[in-house]
């Protein structure tokens, strides 16, 4: 049976509660979907996310992703500064933070822990690419997943609206919105994909504190 889950960074708790603020305000009148909740619906950042086999046991990946991820000096807490909220086709609101080598190393470790438990299969051969960037492309058709390799973009999704009014919250949103310049993440967890790949169960959590 295929199952869709991913593997996230977590904001620390009261980073959390400013994410699920921010959804909010960013979205003004307009509710963003799916909505995030402290209790349900977090706010995160993707390392990787898509289809996977029975053979994929969560508990032992995790532990692979993240003693790999201790070992390449992701420990603690990891800061990530904000550079604003973007809009990504189609529709979609993001909060688009920096790149640091600490999570390209991370998603490196994600891929090799995941890769061979994909169900290739189950990726979605009729979607509707035209608008993914060259890279962007290449990861959808290796692992199902766009933001992958050099298309590895760290973001908390804020939600979707009609393309319009998505264009114009974010043109907006640094008028509107008082944006943190730094978000605060502190554990690693693997988690049940639900609306629009939102992380809608957590399966495990991993603290970055653990070597």
């Amino acid at each position: 049976m295929t199952r869709w889950l991913g593997v996230a960074l977590l904001p620390r708790a009261d980073h959390l509660r400013t994410a699920v603020r921010l959804q909010g305000e960013v979205g003004g009148d307009v509710r963003l979907r799916p909505p995030l909740h402290p209790d349900g619906n977090l706010p995160h950042v993707t390392v990787f996310q898509g289809p996977f086999k029975d053979s994929l046991v969560p508990a032992e990946a995790l532990e692979l992703i993240g003693t790999a991820a201790a070992e390449n000096g992701l420990r603690g807490e990891v800061r990530l500064s904000s550079t604003g909220v973007v809009y990504q086709p189609t529709g979609w609101l993001f909060l688009a933070l920096e790149r640091p080598p600490l999570l390209e190393s991370l998603q490196e470790a994600a891929l090799a822990a995941l890769d061979r438990h994909l169900d290739r299969a189950s990726f979605d051969g009729s979607k509707d690419v035209s608008r993914f960037t060259a890279d962007e492309r290449a990861g959808y058709e290796r692992y199902g997943y766009r933001y992958t390799g050099r298309a590895y973009a760290p973001h908390m999704t804020l939600g979707r609206a009609e393309e319009e009014t998505a264009l114009e919250l974010a043109r907006t949103a640094q008028d509107r919105v008082n944006l943190p310049k730094e978000w605060v993440f502190d554990r690693l967890s693997f988690y049940v994909m639900g609306e629009h790949g939102a992380h809608a169960e957590t399966l495990l959590e991993r603290p970055l504190a653990r070597t």
